[in-house]
Formats: C-alpha cells, structure tokens, sequence
C-alpha cells in the first residue's frame, strides 16, 4: 500500500468500483495511494473502535477517496463502506445544485459547482461535485471531470501534504477560487474585445456572443451565490472536531468566493450595458435604413404616377404632339425629386 515518496504515479485495478483516486494521509507525510480493498479495510477497522479514534486526538490520519458516479458500483460500494450519512445520498438524487456546505450528524455536507475541465464558456459545462467530510475521512463523488479537483489530485500525487480533512476542504475551495478568477478574467478579455467591436460597428456576432457569455456568468452566480452564506452559517457553529486553523482558512475561502461573485455581478452589469448600446446601433441602423427606404419610395412616386398617367394612351395626353414633350416631362420629374430629396435630407439634419 505505501509508497516511495518519489513515486508520482498509481495504477487502480478494474475492480475499484469507480474509484478515481484514493489516499491514506499520516501526519508530515505525503498521501499515499490506497486501492479500494485497503479503504475497505481502513474504514471497517476505524469504524469498529470509534471512541478510541475519537480519543486519540494526537493521530490525523486520515483518507480521501474520489468516486466516479459515472460508474453505477460506486454508489453502492459507498453505502456498504463509507459510513456515510443518508443525506449525501439525497444530495445525489436532488434536481437542487445550489452550493452549499452543511454540517450532517458530524458530517460536512458540501456541493460545490465547478467548471468541466475543458471549459469553453457553454452553460453546460458547468458541472457538480459532492463531498462529506468527516475526522477521518473525505469522500468526494463527480459525474463529469472538474478542473479544480483534477488540479487537487495532481498536487497530491506530486506530494503535497495536508494536517486534515477540512485543510483538504480548503485547498479545493482555494483552487475553485482560482479557477473562478481565471474565468472572470478571460470573460473580462472578451468583453473588452466585444467593446471594441461594438464601438466600430461590428455588430454581427457581437450579439449572440454577449448573450450567451452573460448566461455563463448568471449560471455561475446563481450556482455560487449560496455559498458565502453557507460558509458563514457553519463558521458560527462547526463540529467539534474542525480545528480553529482550518476554520481561519474557511473563513478567508469565504471571503474571496464573495469578491468572485462581486466581481461576476460587476461584469454582468458591464456586459447590460454593452448589449443596451448594441441594441441602441441596431435601432439606429434600422431607423437610417427605413428613412432612406421611405425617400426612395418618395423620389421614385412622381415618375411612378407620371408613367402611369401617359401609358394610358387615351386622347388628350398633354404635350402628346410636342417635339420636346419627353424633355420637358423629364426635366420637371427631376426639378420635382431635387426639391423633394433636399428637403427630405433638410428635415433629417
């Protein structure tokens, strides 16, 4: 089961039940790879003598287990070893994926909203990711592959430590952060170049693109807006067994996912205003199109009732026996449209 500690790679036989990932973490040490039969054996044998584990306040060992609920044994190989409460459970089946972190009969409850590891600013790309936490044991289950978890597992292979579960709980909310503040920057960069685009009069796929990147940042604003709120309500009172360091953390995890959701709104706000100035060059495009439309139409009715009124070919047409009828006809239709047209383009200025 343990490993060298320069070893970064681990190879999970088939029988792991949709297992991605576990870990055994001892005290100043790197996690060390555990395959599902020895997180089998470690919970039994901690879950037989939970006073004693309770006692020992000294250990901090722990593990961390990362599921696939792709594959349909995880579910149930969760339930028959994990002692997990039947909360979690329901968190799994609810249609709800607002974030939040609960405490559940000595339990942290969380679900978290990440992006898909490939993110390209589609709405559905925005997926979830469930945890329980508890003195000894993280558990976290995901559907489709997230960015922050896949950069926690990678740091973990690559030796970093953690002192506890909720110091694991941190780091994810740390690199989440991250991830959300890379998101809003990118999202800035194609706003500022949407701008710009709008400012020339580029308005052909600036529409489209402003739409949907606003529906990104509400669904991540609505998905992420719980959770300050969460976070401040288990501050206030937590199990006995989180440390006050790992609170201190949760609190600074806090208070930076609520400066990502200013900044998100900020940009929304940003993005109103662009599409109310996007929509305000349309209507004056459309007004500049109607109005010379309504000229042409205008210049072209003289010639228009002139040509019907002499194809009629009924006696009595006037100038019909003038050499230099067609001239004059001509030149009065054009005197007529020059006057019409100034005062059209008069009036319009």
């Amino acid at each position: 089961m343990r490993q060298p500690a320069g070893k970064v790679g681990f190879d999970f036989s088939a029988d792991d039940k949709g297992l991605i990932c576990g870990f055994l973490f001892r005290p100043g040490e790197a996690g060390q790879p555990l395959t599902l039969n020895d997180a089998a054996e470690w919970l039994s044998r901690h879950r037989e003598s939970p006073d004693e584990e309770r006692g020992d306040r000294g250990d901090a060992t722990f593990v961390w287990l990362h599921f696939n609920l792709a594959d349909a044994t995880a579910e149930r190989w969760m339930q028959q070893h994990a002692g997990l409460p039947a909360e979690f459970y329901e968190a799994l089946r609810q249609g709800s994926r607002s974030t939040r972190i609960e405490d559940a009969q000595d339990h942290l409850l969380a679900v978290v909203n990440d992006v898909a590891f490939e993110f390209s600013f589609d709405p559905s790309e925005i997926k979830t990711l469930w945890l329980a936490v508890r003195e000894r044991v993280v558990v976290t289950a995901r559907t489709h592959p997230l960015r922050s978890i896949d950069r926690l597992r990678e740091a973990v292979k690559h030796g970093l430590r953690f002192g506890s579960p909720v110091a694991l709980l941190n780091h994810l909310f740390d690199d989440q952060g991250d991830v959300l503040v890379r998101i809003v920057r990118d999202a800035t960069v194609r706003v500022d170049t949407m701008e710009d685009n709008v400012l020339a009069g580029h308005l052909t796929h600036t529409r489209a693109e402003l739409g949907k990147l606003r529906r990104v940042l509400v669904r991540l604003q609505r998905l992420l807006a719980p959770e300050p709120g969460a976070l401040f309500r288990l501050l206030r009172q937590s199990p006995p067994w989180v440390r006050s360091e790992d609170l201190d953390e949760l609190r600074q995890a806090t208070e930076e996912f609520s400066l990502v959701i200013r900044d998100l709104a900020a940009l929304q706000e940003r993005i109103k205003l662009l599409q109310e100035e996007l929509a305000a060059q349309i209507g004056e495009q459309t007004n500049r199109s109607v109005f010379t439309l309504t000229v042409v139409t205008v210049l072209a009715l003289p010639i228009n009732i002139i040509a019907g009124l002499f194809g009629m070919n009924v006696g009595g047409i006037p100038l019909a026996q003038n050499e230099h009828g067609f001239l004059i006809i001509g030149l009065l239709v054009a005197a007529f449209m020059v006057v019409a047209g100034w005062l059209a383009f008069r009036k319009r200025e």
